[in-house]
């Protein structure tokens, strides 16, 4: 028998009639930030919340102007963690919902140049009504009306899904991403769990996970989120990876050596068009036994591998920042602080070579030293004064995770998606539809049968 996925055999199923409905989706999407679920007559709590009863997110302020606010707003969201050992069960259930959704005809398309504001009566309110109610972000008894407060209440809970910022407002983006079709939704499930199900990750009481399309750091304990933070990620041509490792020092004041593939390119060019670059930057040439060298005998041309290390020297000018997570990885990457923290504000955070940029990285670290006493927040913020590098081993490794996923559902029934920054989603769906059909046709072949069970 082919090896299938899951999530494309039950729409199978679905199509053929052969699952009842699922139609509890609309009352099952919750809102991205955390809130009480409404009490039944009984007083007990329902197994699915209704998200039209919950309060929306607020609206977006000003960015934070603190590292410490910024955390503050992001754990505000949601205490769910994006990836537990649940995860992957809780995405085929918003699969099967979303098949089921498909079959019944989706949701409808708002035409791209709609218009609306709140208290002002326009032409497709009742069309965007229809299809926030489709989605689960309004009640079925608010079809009718104008562009009201419960039905910006209703687009802030969509934005929230899609990592948007909640103001209640119909912009570009949150319209294009209302128009994105269930079909898009299920392949981005599909994909989602497809990269955990090839994912080999030992939960422990205690780790810290990357959500490389949400730019977000997640510290877990005891199955809560109990930090969160923005990161910065690797730019679309510089994809961050995907990997499980074990998290094994904390660095203060780190040096950073720079990789030979930076060295090359635009160390290289920096240093034809200005010599003193390097002097200007803290950063010394070394040999391959760690001596110094004179840049001006290096071949600059950047026509070669480079046969020399680039090292910068801590201090508040070090692109690594204050601190440095160590996590050996086969991709040699890492969590890091920055020297250029304003970038934190952005909504855009594809902007590093591969590692992962974190705002309030301190505030991580003390997290990350809590079983060692001598490392509280300020023993550490005091020690950066110093000025001195220091390497700091964990007591206890903490496991981490970098995860791509662009489609998740956390245990408040929040089903949640993510702009396939990568373009990876595809690509994988082919590989694995390819993979599918090869082993189809070897289950049919008496030489090749073996391989297909």
């Amino acid at each position: 028998m082919p090896k299938r996925h899951a999530v494309i055999i039950a729409m199978n199923l679905f199509a053929m009639g052969l699952f009842a409905s699922a139609s509890a989706l609309a009352q099952t999407e919750t809102t991205g930030q955390a809130g009480p679920k409404p009490a039944t007559s009984a007083g007990t709590v329902p197994a699915t919340a209704n998200p039209a009863l919950a309060a929306a997110p607020k609206a977006a302020t000003t960015p934070a102007s603190t590292a410490e606010s910024r955390s503050t707003a992001a754990l505000a969201m949601t205490h769910e963690p994006t990836y537990d050992e649940g995860t992957a069960q809780r995405i085929k259930d918003a699969a099967l919902s979303y098949s089921d959704l498909a079959v019944r005809g989706g949701w409808p398309t708002i035409p791209a140049d709609a218009k609306f504001a709140l208290g002002v009566q326009g032409a497709n309110d009742e069309l965007l009504r229809k299809r926030l109610i489709v989605s689960g972000d309004l009640a079925a008894d608010k079809a009718s009306g104008t562009f009201d407060q419960d039905l910006a209440d209703a687009v802030k809970r969509f934005q929230a899904r899609h990592g948007l910022a909640p103001t209640g407002t119909v912009t570009p983006r949150t319209l294009a991403a209302m128009n994105v079709s269930v079909q898009k939704r299920i392949r981005q499930l599909e994909a989602s769990l497809e990269r955990l199900e090839n994912m080999n990750f030992s939960f422990g009481q205690r780790y810290v996970v990357v959500n490389i399309p949400a730019a977000f750091a997640e510290a877990v304990e005891n199955d809560v989120v109990v930090r969160r933070y923005r990161v910065i990620v690797g730019k679309t041509e510089k994809p961050s990876p995907t990997l499980t490792a074990q998290i094994s020092s904390v660095v203060l004041n780190p040096t950073w050596t720079v990789p030979s593939s930076i060295a090359k390119t635009e160390i290289s060019a920096h240093m034809r068009k200005d010599p003193t670059y390097l002097s200007r930057m803290h950063m010394e040439v070394l040999d391959g036994h760690d001596n110094p060298i004179d840049p001006h005998s290096v071949d600059w041309s950047g026509t070669h591998t480079p046969n020399f290390t680039v090292r910068q020297q801590n201090g508040t000018f070090n692109a690594l920042g204050a601190v440095k997570i160590d996590m050996p990885n086969p991709y040699s990457v890492y969590m890091h602080d920055t020297n250029q923290r304003n970038l934190f504000s952005d909504d855009y955070r594809f902007d590093s070579h591969g590692c992962s940029r974190v705002d309030n990285v301190r505030d991580l670290a003390a997290w990350l030293l809590k079983d060692q006493p001598k490392w509280s927040r300020a023993a550490i913020d005091t020690e950066i004064a110093t000025g001195q590098h220091l390497d700091v081993a964990m007591a206890k490794k903490v496991p981490v995770a970098w995860i791509y996923l662009t489609a998740w559902m956390t245990k408040d029934q929040t089903v949640q998606f993510r702009n396939d920054v990568y373009n990876q989603d595809e690509q994988l769906l082919e590989a694995t539809a390819e993979e599918a059909a090869f082993f189809g046709k070897a289950a049919g072949h008496p030489l090749t049968a073996h391989m297909a069970e």
